[in-house]
């Protein structure tokens, strides 16, 4: 079934002051807003490199794909008054360096399937786009449980480490901020993982991520990728306080038959 964002005017407020929006509203207020701003006004105090522009019947009969315009031009094509494309626009101003890795292999891909085929790769890299979690790990042993879907080991029993910043997740995919409007929502997302022993500044982790994206290390298949039940991160979701949630909500599914994850991201003292 196809996901409908709350009206802009009448979505629960209370949303924003917990994760995963709450870290997104100090974006000029745009968020908590009454009305969506003008596309045009996205673009204040950005950059140079990339602009926000209308998406009208005027700009698509240029006859470009959407990645395309972006590579050649600049111009990321936004729908006015469109949740979808309004947390697209905060992704992009937040974490251009990723956003540009995912559109530079896009149009790689494009290249070479055309555009009425999408290979293993696009529709990776797109999963990420949409449904992108950034999972930053100081403890490496912390992997046993999530390769295992042991969410009640990942989610309770290292509850501690989610506060102590030994695991720390970041929401990247425009898609999930949208689903998160709707309170309460069982909303799981699709991870890559960068181990950090070193605790080096969280940019190094993005720095990481967008070159090995970039270079056609990550996302060459879906399978890359790993599921993360982000409702079950401690103080996510309002009914993680008791170890019975891991159990019940449909979003903690069991490790499928034959399906094994790829190792982290590994960011050593020169990555």
């Amino acid at each position: 079934m196809r996901f409908v964002a709350p009206d802009r005017a009448a979505f629960s407020r209370d949303v924003l002051r917990q994760p995963p929006l709450a870290p997104w509203c100090d974006d000029s207020g745009w968020l908590d807003a009454m009305q969506f701003p003008p596309v045009e006004e996205l673009n204040r105090g950005w950059n140079e490199t990339w602009r926000f522009v209308a998406q009208t019947p005027s700009l698509l009969a240029d006859g470009l794909h959407y990645e395309s315009r972006i590579h050649e031009r600049g111009e990321i094509a936004t729908r006015a008054d469109n949740w979808h494309d309004f947390f697209n626009a905060l992704v992009w101003r937040r974490y251009p360096q990723l956003k540009a890795a995912l559109n530079r292999r896009q149009v790689a891909e494009i290249a070479l399937m055309g555009d009425k085929q999408r290979s293993r790769a696009q529709c990776a890299l797109t999963h990420f786009d949409e449904g992108g979690v950034i999972v930053v790990l100081r403890d490496a042993q912390l992997l046993e449980y999530w390769d295992a879907h042991d969410w009640t080991g990942l989610f309770w029993n290292a509850r501690d480490a989610w506060g102590t910043g030994l695991i720390r997740a970041e929401v990247f995919g425009h898609a999930l901020l949208e689903m998160a409007l709707v309170p309460d929502k069982l909303i799981t997302g699709k991870a890559l993982v960068v181990v950090d022993s070193d605790r080096r500044a969280p940019d190094a982790a993005i720095s990481a991520l967008a070159a090995a994206i970039a270079d056609g290390r990550l996302l060459t298949d879906p399978q890359e990728l790993r599921a993360l039940p982000i409702s079950g991160i401690p103080g996510w979701h309002r009914d993680n306080g008791e170890a019975s949630f891991y159990c019940e909500a449909e979003c903690f599914r069991p490790l499928r038959a034959g399906r094994c994850y790829p190792p982290p991201l590994i960011l050593d003292a020169a990555g």
